[in-house]
């Protein structure tokens, strides 16, 4: 189903580095043609250091030809590089190594006081920090993240945010954690680059929206993964009105994302669909797929045949999406509750068996699922086995009693109006007479 991948404009969006679990992925699921997906890799590792990753993958793409003699060249020049930026940076690790350096590190909060104690005790120089920030980002360029995180660490923590090197630093350190699966940290780093972007002047407007842009991203690998994520994708996402614009502007295809995460939520679902809904509806002119469909067929159309149709396509989106995959068996389990309820406040008995078409189940699994609902109190129904239908305990408000409760307080609210009519032209007669006296 490769109609609604989103691998390709995702990766526009992305370090190259990010990108390789998204086609790992999608290898595993066959979607393209395997050699399609090796030229691809080929392609992304051509400006990087992984040669011996870019070898291998060359030999399955190509397993009768030799190694091209540039990549053994590559290769050559990668180590012969990363042995000359080790001897520059061995007598600079030997200094954080030491005890009373690893001792000030943590206990010092403020990076200029860290780096006046180096440069005091141990000659610490400036241009120091720049041959570890070189390293680290070879070191990534390598594939080796831990040692890139280590030394990006020490590099923000020594330059001011002011320095051309520090934004780069935070983004580096980001893309490592995320890289070795190291969510908690991932997301701390995540909050100092929005902070940064937040509170910096870029040269232009342009330049904000894009580097939020990226964060939002980026940010999918980390929300998808640590336990708070989905409920902070909708504070940002939805809530954070400066990345809900940079969403409506440049990347509509993020709202699957956050459409996933708002009906997986099941403690914050109910009232923030409404304002998930108006997104939708508004963009749904530069962007829709069976994810966003499937809200606007249940919220906006009440089509339950659309609804249902949707929710069918939804399991293959989700299954095919690097990010959402997970979410399979969440996503389908909330997306049936929500067309139930939905269904439920416009009818009062329901047909077991036209319940189970809507919700893409046999009658039986129906049955079960609606047992299991009243069993966990979520459900106020009966089931009535005999006849197959299921019979709401709260009965629908009749038109009469809502016009009733419409207007039980009309009377007051009458009384309450002319008196406030008689007040004010009492005042005005008053004032009439004042000026009158002293015509």
């Amino acid at each position: 189903m490769a109609e609604f991948d989103l691998t390709t404009t995702l990766g526009q969006y992305l370090d190259r580095h990010l990108v390789f679990p998204l086609l790992e992925f999608l290898t595993v699921k066959g979607l393209y043609d395997e050699k399609e997906m090796l030229m691809g890799k080929l392609d992304l590792l051509s400006n990087t250091n992984m040669v011996d990753f870019a070898m291998d993958v060359h030999r399955n793409l190509y397993p009768d030809q030799a190694v091209p003699q540039v990549l053994k060249d590559k290769r050559q020049e990668v180590v012969a590089q990363l042995k000359n930026l080790q001897a520059k940076t061995d007598s600079i690790t030997e200094i954080f190594e030491q005890q009373e350096v690893q001792r000030q590190i943590q206990a010092s909060r403020d990076g200029r006081q860290l780096y006046d104690f180096l440069s005091k005790e141990y000659g610490f120089k400036h241009d120091m920090i720049n041959t570890l920030y070189d390293y680290a980002k070879f070191q990534y360029e390598c594939g080796n993240y831990s040692g890139a995180a280590e030394f990006l660490y020490f590099v923000r923590v020594l330059i001011p945010p002011n320095d051309r090197n520090f934004l780069n630093a935070c983004w580096g350190k980001l893309a490592s954690e995320i890289l070795m699966q190291n969510w908690d940290y991932a997301l701390e780093d995540l909050n100092k680059v929005k902070d940064l972007i937040d509170g910096n002047s870029f040269n232009s407007d342009l330049m904000t929206l894009q580097q939020r842009t990226w964060v939002i991203h980026w940010s999918l690998f980390v929300y998808f993964n640590h336990p708070k994520g989905r409920d902070l994708i909708i504070d940002q996402f939805l809530y954070t009105p400066t990345y809900l614009n940079a969403i409506q502007t440049t990347c509509p295809h993020v709202l699957r994302y956050l459409t996933t995460a708002v009906i997986t939520n099941k403690q914050r679902r109910r009232a923030v669909l409404k304002d998930l809904v108006k997104v939708i509806q508004q963009e749904s002119y530069t962007y829709k797929d069976p994810i966003t469909e499937f809200v606007q067929c249940l919220y906006v159309d009440f089509d339950f045949d659309g609804a249902q149709k949707k929710l069918r396509e939804c399991e293959t989106v989700l299954y095919n999406d690097f990010f959402l995959v997970a979410c399979l068996e969440d996503f389908i389990e909330n997306a049936r509750l929500l067309i139930f309820e939905t269904f439920c406040r416009i009818h009062e008995c329901i047909s077991i068996s036209m319940l189970a078409e809507k919700l893409n189940m046999s009658p039986d699994e129906a049955e079960k699922w609606i047992v299991n609902l009243i069993r966990n109190a979520r459900l106020d129904a009966k089931i009535d086995s005999k006849l197959g239908h299921v019979v709401m305990g709260t009965q629908a408000v009749s038109p009469y009693q809502q016009v009733i409760e419409k207007t039980k307080n009309l009377s007051f609210r009458s009384q309450m109006l002319a008196l406030n009519i008689e007040k004010k032209l009492g005042n005005r007669g008053g004032q009439d007479n004042q000026w009158a006296g002293q015509e």
